[in-house]
Order: structure tokens, then C-alpha cells, then sequence
């Protein structure tokens, strides 16, 4: 979730708890109705057949190289699977590629005329890149249904957040997301009292009401039940073609499920690339990540 977002999720459940207390306290003060508003995102050029490019992108940390030359392309509506071993760089890729981390040198572009470099964090979220973390974060104290609803890219000044109504579009978006997400019936319950599957499954809804391009997922389906992890390769499949999706994971058996290209990464570089078969079978892979 995007700064702001999270934000405007503690406004909103203060005023709830405000309103289920009995109380009429507003905010007001002289803020812009507009602050939250980063940019307009522009459509992102995918003619050259890439949604994602990085290319000789390093980072040292205290002397440590953390990314070292890598390179790497995702084409639009792919699902790719990033593996390692711990301390191959995978967080540190998905950092730099959504503006938290800047690299030492290198190139990153969304699209092929969008400078990833350019941007602060905020901006790239609004620019089409949903990032879910390893740990759910959603608003516990709100619904599943005030979750999904303060996720829209709308407004998201004071005034605006507080008399803020479906349209039938936003109505009808919301209704479909949360069939895809497995949640249509759960739809009043309050996110804290939902299982962690889904409220990893509603976190990948509220990114969802962003509309993004790219989805950074980082080990979706860790704490899962079988069950929950099977319908979570279920969505991930759906999404495929509608979203550029990069997972990190470490669940051979989902990664099998879901994945087309696997890409290995070890000491902060391309280590290995293709079929899971294919970098399963690799000797360097084997003996870095997988064992013998």
C-alpha cells in the first residue's frame, strides 16, 4: 500500500470509530482537498513488447553489493517467478523497481518512455505498480467492503474521503474484484477477523481498485493453508494477461502451478532463467539454492 493510502486509512477508521461512538467530530483546518493527488498517469507504452526493464541496475549497501548488474525484462500480461536463496537481492529488486531504494547506476523503465529513476515512491504507485508486501496490510478495523472502497484511485483529501459515494462503475468494479478475490461473501466482515489467506487476498484486492499495470507480489502464499494457497494460484492465473505479474516465492509446488519463466537470482544477479524444470535442473542453481 502507498503512503497515502495507509493515511487515509487511519482517518477513516477514526471516523468510524467517531461515528459508531455517537460522536460528530469532522476534520478541517485548511488542508488541500487535492494533497494526496500525485500525478495523472499517463498510458504506458508497451509497443517494444516489455512492460518492465531493468538493465545493469546495481546497489551497495555499507560496501555490499546488493544488486549487481542485473538485468532483467517482463513483457505485458506475463506472470514471472523470481527464486533464490536469502540475500539474492529479491526485496532489493522490488525496491528499487517502486522508488523506495535508488540504485547506484543502472537503468529502470515502465514501458518503454517511463524512467522509473525519475520518480519518488508515491508517484510510482499512482503511475501503475502495485506492490503487496509479505505481511497483509489492511485496515483491520474497517470491513472488507471499506477496504476495497478506500483502495479507489479517487480523491483523497479530508473532505472529499468523508462524502466520498460509489458511482454504479465503482459499484460494479468493487463487486467484480471481490469474486475475483474469493471475498463475495465476506464482504461485511470486519478485515481483522478474516484468516491471514484472506486478508492476503483482500490486500491483492485493494491493489486491485488501483487498477495496475505491474503487480510486485513478494512471497504471496507464506502462512497459507493447502487450501488457500491452491485458490491463491487460482487468482494469480485469472490476473495473468489482465496484469504484469512479478512473484517472489519460495513454494516450489506454487511456484510449479503458476509460472511460465522462472528467473533465479543469487548475489544480487541473473543466476539462471526458463522453465522451473529448466533452472531445477541447472547444476549452479542446485548448488547455490535448491541443495542436493
Amino acid at each position: 500500500m502507498t503512503p497515502d493510502l495507509l493515511e487515509q486509512g487511519a482517518r477513516r477508521a477514526e471516523h468510524m470509530a467517531a461515528l459508531h461512538a455517537g460522536k460528530s467530530n469532522t476534520e478541517s483546518g485548511g488542508r488541500n482537498a487535492s494533497a494526496g493527488r500525485i500525478i495523472t498517469p499517463g498510458e504506458v507504452d508497451t509497443t517494444h513488447g516489455r512492460i518492465l526493464y531493468l538493465e545493469d541496475v546495481s546497489v551497495s549497501f555499507d560496501g555490499f553489493k546488493a544488486i549487481n548488474k542485473l538485468s532483467l525484462d517482463i513483457a505485458p500480461g506475463e506472470l514471472r517467478c523470481i527464486i533464490g536463496p536469502n540475500g539474492a537481492g529479491k526485496t532489493t529488486m522490488m525496491d528499487i523497481i517502486t522508488g523506495k531504494t535508488r540504485p547506484d547506476e543502472g537503468t529502470v523503465f515502465f514501458g518503454s518512455t517511463i524512467d522509473l529513476l525519475r520518480y519518488k515512491e508515491a508517484e510510482i504507485a499512482q503511475l501503475g505498480i502495485g506492490r503487496k508486501f509479505q505481511k497483509p496490510t489492511v485496515f483491520e478495523q474497517l470491513t472488507v467492503f471499506e477496504n476495497l472502497e478506500l483502495a479507489l484511485k479517487t480523491n483523497k483529501g479530508v473532505k472529499s474521503s468523508m462524502f466520498f459515494r460509489l458511482d454504479s462503475a465503482q459499484s460494479d468494479k468493487l463487486a467484480d474484484i471481490l469474486v475475483t478475490i474469493h471475498l463475495a461473501d465476506s464482504v461485511s466482515r470486519m478485515a481483522g477477523n478474516l484468516s491471514h489467506g484472506q486478508k492476503q487476498w483482500l490486500e491483492i484486492g485493494m491493489l486491485l481498485m488501483q487498477d495496475p499495470k505491474l503487480l510486485l507480489l513478494d512471497e504471496p502464499v507464506a502462512g497459507m493453508t493447502d487450501e488457500e494457497t491452491a485458490r491463491t494460484a487460482e487468482l494469480f492465473l485469472t490476473l495473468k494477461g489482465k496484469h504484469s505479474l512479478l512473484v517472489v516465492e519460495h513454494d516450489m509446488s506454487f511456484i510449479r502451478t503458476i509460472s511460465e519463466i522462472v528467473t533465479v537470482l543469487c548475489d544480487g544477479s541473473v543466476l539462471a532463467q526458463g522453465t522451473l524444470d529448466q533452472v531445477q535442473a541447472d547444476e549452479r542453481v542446485i548448488e547455490v539454492y535448491l541443495g542436493r
